[in-house]
């Protein structure tokens, strides 16, 4: 169950709201990818770099930054690399994630239908 919506909703409510911060790191564009390609198993970074085309070092770094200071992933060095994996937190988020996108997939003809009758 949802917690109940007080109105007027302020700038103020929306910035201190755990659901806000949560979904917008799940919309950024990198994070929900870098957490996919870790479901299966751990990985290090230049596989990672590798794996992820059109994902810039920069933004690979501060992405897996921003996820390990989140709990969704942990950082481990071992002796040949740096290596990247899931936590129990982020296991438990990518089911949700994933819903969304399957949700998003089944039902893009509809959305695609409504912004050709908006904007058609």
């Amino acid at each position: 169950m949802s917690p109940a919506l007080q109105l007027p909703v302020t700038p103020a409510d929306r910035a201190a709201c755990p659901a806000t911060d949560v979904l917008r790191r799940v919309g950024e564009k990198w994070s929900v990818l870098v957490l996919a390609v870790l479901r299966e198993r751990p990985h290090g970074f230049n596989e990672l770099d590798r794996t992820i085309h059109g994902l810039s070092r920069r933004i690979l770094t501060r992405t897996l930054r921003t996820l390990e200071s989140d709990g969704l992933i942990s950082r481990q060095q071992t002796p040949e690399r740096v290596e990247y994996a899931l936590t129990d937190l982020g296991r438990s988020l990518l089911p949700l994630v994933i819903a969304v996108g399957e949700w998003a997939v089944a039902h893009a003809s509809d959305i695609e239908q409504a912004r050709a009758r908006m904007h058609g």
